[in-house]
């Protein structure tokens, strides 16, 4: 059976295994063909993410020489895509047979004589086949099909655009600070957005346009450090290339234009067996747990919390039930202290600004309950290659229940429905858990024990369910088949992948980029005009960091470093920048302007009574030409429950409150106003 624990192993030799003789390995010990020892899985884990970076931003790079059409109107970009992906599997999984056939020879169950060593040469191609694989699969999946864009999934549609304001403002910033809001602290978790401002420096890109290269790199390096990982807990090649696969697949299906949660996400199911691990006292999963706990906060809190949550409960179930210990619990107190501390190099200044006393309001980031939050997910029930392989984990979690780590994984889906119901439940007090971002990581959790219970099935369950049917050459061909069914299969799901992504690929496409270009070279939309509004910006000597400009035109800040005075929506703004508190602010202040702020000087004394640092810059919808209609501003409202739950009201600014102390111009469908110093 595969038992991924320190002192359990893959599988346990017992004598009635081997019905043909007795075993050469003593009762009770464990085969690890593959297994790595602390050091080198160190050292694979390192090597693992150099070359998947190096070799992901190369192939990037390179893609970004060719001229592929566009994704939308052309096949072309799609046969191109669905080429690599069925090339990578098949070299994988031609190399992944090859090393199976050779530990079949070799494993101590079947007693041959004269078997040869696995070449060399063989053996380092394919640890770098399987080491990078899921890289080769990221690149196929997301590089190809948007190598003639330089925006990435999705666009600068909706969530995409906060995310790329973000990254814009740490590659111009390399403090953490807030994405919109000048002199304030982080709220959102900074650490790959900050990753990413350092390679568009080190790249020469503005930092909307490493959006794209930073999210497939990243990806890239995290789907093939899941192999060494893997490697270490289950003593199998094979299965950790399987493990890392599969989930690289899902990823890119399910989460692939969230790039730093779909991070977090992949390493949820081995942090479920390390939880196991690490209430055992084991000091390396304590380390491996500390880093990953960590880190991930600084990515994306909410899988933080519940995988938290998760290790919570299954190291309470192993001190109570298991070991009748307090040592899980006390092991657990480093774990928790330990990540703490590296999830405050993020939180720590948003943290302190807020027990100091700094005023706080239009918190809403919870306020989001779309359909699939309404249901909890079955993955283990759909018609389809990642339902099945969930149901064989359904199967394999109910049957190797027993095994303490399997127990984790139950612990673990446990507290990840539990979330979703009470998400659901406190709907009722006017707020969510999120519970719906959560369907990814059950997918995980049971594909992954889908490979586990596969490659279960073939070294130990047939064994004991058919103890003298199965002959050395029935279990090669056992092997073979296998191979065959899961690389047909594989090949079947991933290359649907692409067309799985299709809108948000076209997104990509037909959304105007920072250079004021279509991808798809039909006519740009109004964002084309934000070069002309920026260089004129810089004429009239505004540094973009130091400026703070109100706009609806969220979009301009995605491509530009200036400073909101307003945030996207209430979602995504920084609970201390009091977003309600300045919608009002700017409401009373435009209503004003018709009728006791018309006079300039009135106008510029009110909005000198703002709490917050005032705009230099106002970017509104109107012209110059027609001051009678007023120029316009897209208030965003909260109307939470509702779904959609963001409502775009106007407001209408009247022009006679710009005179004698503001300059106006117009550039395009805008009237961009500023300070006349």
């Amino acid at each position: 059976m595969i038992n991924t624990s320190e002192d359990e192993g893959a599988v346990v030799v017992h004598e009635d295994l081997n019905p043909y003789g007795p075993s050469r390995v003593p009762e009770g010990e464990v085969y690890r063909p593959d297994r790595l020892n602390r050091k080198a899985t160190l050292a694979a884990i390192v090597g693992a993410a150099i070359l998947a970076f190096a070799f992901a931003l190369v192939l990037w790079m390179g893609l970004k020489q060719t001229n592929l059409p566009a994704f939308g109107p052309s096949n072309v970009t799609r046969a191109v895509a669905s080429a690599t992906i069925a090339a990578v599997l098949i070299v994988t999984g031609f190399l992944t047979w090859l090393w199976l056939r050779d530990e079949h020879q070799s494993n101590p169950r079947w007693e041959l004589e004269d078997v040869k060593p696995r070449p060399k040469w063989r053996t380092a191609l394919t640890y770098l086949a399987s080491y990078l694989s899921p890289a080769a699969l990221v690149v196929a999946v997301l590089a190809i099909p948007l190598s003639a864009t330089r925006l990435y999934l999705d666009g600068i549609s909706v969530d995409q655009g906060f995310r790329t304001q973000f990254l814009t403002r740490m590659a111009d910033d390399i403090g953490l600070s807030d994405m919109n809001y000048i002199d304030m602290p982080t709220f959102y978790p900074a650490g790959w957005f900050w990753l990413g401002g350092r390679l568009a420096n080190l790249l020469g890109l503005p930092g909307w346009e490493a959006f794209q290269p930073w999210a497939i790199v990243s990806m890239a390096v995290a789907a093939s450090v899941l192999v060494p990982v893997w490697q270490r807990i289950t003593g199998s090649l094979p299965v950790a290339t399987g493990i890392a696969l599969v989930t690289t697949c899902i990823i890119l299906a399910m989460n692939s234009e969230e790039p730093y949660a779909a991070i977090v996400a992949m390493g949820i199911p081995a942090m479920l067996v390390l939880a196991s691990r690490i209430a055992k006292g084991d000091k390396f999963a304590l380390a491996g747990g500390i880093i990953y706990l960590g880190v991930s906060a600084t990515f994306y809190t909410l899988f933080t919390g519940a995988i938290a949550l998760s290790a919570v409960a299954v190291c309470i179930v192993m001190a109570a039930i298991v070991q009748r210990s307090i040592k899980p619990l006390l092991w657990l107190a480093v774990l928790g202290g330990g990540s703490i501390v590296i999830a405050l190099i993020s939180w720590g200044p948003y943290l302190l600004a807020s027990v100091n006393g700094a005023e706080r309001s239009g918190d809403s980031a919870t306020h989001y309950l779309p359909l699939e939050g309404t249901q909890f997910p079955v993955p283990f029930l759909a018609s389809s290659v990642v339902g099945l392989l969930c149901l064989v984990g359904l199967i394999y979690l109910v049957v190797r229940f027993h095994n303490n780590e399997v127990r984790a994984m139950w612990v673990g889906i446990a507290v990840f429905y539990a979330w979703m119901g009470m998400s659901m439940a406190i709907t009722l007090l006017g707020n969510t858990l999120l519970g719906f971002r959560l369907d990814t990581v059950l997918v995980l959790i049971f594909a992954t024990a889908g490979v586990l219970g596969i490659a279960d099935f073939r070294l130990a369950s047939v064994y004991q369910l058919y103890p003298t049917q199965i002959t050395e050459r029935t279990a090669n061909y056992l092997t073979n088949f296998i191979v065959v069914l899961v690389l047909l299969g594989g090949l079947y799901y991933a290359q649907d992948l692409p067309q799985k992504n299709a809108r948000a690929i076209d997104l990509a496409y037909t959304d105007t980029d920072g250079y004021g270009q279509r991808a798809d070279l039909y006519p740009a939309g109004a964002a084309r005009y934000y070069k002309d509004i920026n260089d004129h910006l810089l004429d009239q000597g505004f540094e973009p960091s130091e400026t703070v400009v109100l706009t609806d035109e969220l979009d301009f800040m995605s491509y530009y470093p200036y400073r909101g005075y307003q945030a996207f929506t209430s979602h995504y703004a920084n609970p201390l920048g009091e977003f309600g508190n300045r919608n009002a602010f700017i409401e009373d202040l435009a209503i004003r302007s018709w009728d006791e702020l018309a006079d300039p000087q009135q106008f510029s004394d009110a909005l000198n009574t703002s709490p917050w640092t005032i705009p230099e810059v106002f970017i509104f919808r109107g012209s110059i030409d027609d001051p009678d209609a007023g120029w316009k501003y897209d208030v965003a409202e909260d109307l939470y429950p509702n779904n959609p739950n963001v409502r775009f009201r106007g407001v209408y600014f009247n022009p006679e409150s710009f005179d004698q102390t503001w300059q106006t111009k117009q550039v395009g469908p805008f009237v961009v106003v500023t300070h006349n110093e």
